[in-house]
């Protein structure tokens, strides 16, 4: 039942959710400008999520157990380098996204900030509940 509520899945799936929510609530509350700000860091935050969880499933998938000789050292010496290079080159995009729409005037920096906390709401509101349930389901 645990496994279900930390599903990867489910958490790409209601980040999206509370992207749409936290988008309309924006537009409904403030304006349209500030809710094209927080879609356009929802999608940003949510795109390097899914990146990055492709990213580190295939590193881990890569790194099956064999007889630890020194080519494999080598290997996994490589594709450890390969997985930071590619998380600094997706930051440095990140960047580049962030600082072109800042500048240009194209969004609002209050509400591109709350886009991209997307995935933190959603991981903390789906540790909350992993934290709920097994307290108060009676199963300690």
């Amino acid at each position: 039942m645990v496994d279900d509520l930390l599903s990867l899945k489910k958490i790409q799936v209601l980040s999206w959710i509370y992207l749409l929510v936290l988008t309309v609530g924006s537009w409904i509350i403030h304006s349209w400008s500030f809710a094209w700000a927080v879609l356009a860091g929802g999608i940003i935050s949510i795109l390097s999520f899914l990146v990055s969880h492709k990213d580190v499933a295939g590193f881990l998938q890569s790194m099956t157990p064999s007889q630890e000789g020194e080519s494999d050292k080598k290997e996994v010496k490589k594709r450890k380098l390969g997985l930071i290079l590619k998380f600094w080159f997706r930051i440095l995009i990140i960047g580049i996204v962030l600082l072109l729409l800042i500048r240009s005037h194209m969004v609002n920096v209050f509400g591109l900030i709350l886009g991209l906390s997307t995935v933190v709401f959603t991981v903390t509101f789906t540790a909350l509940g992993v934290a709920r349930h097994y307290f108060f389901s009676g199963r300690r």
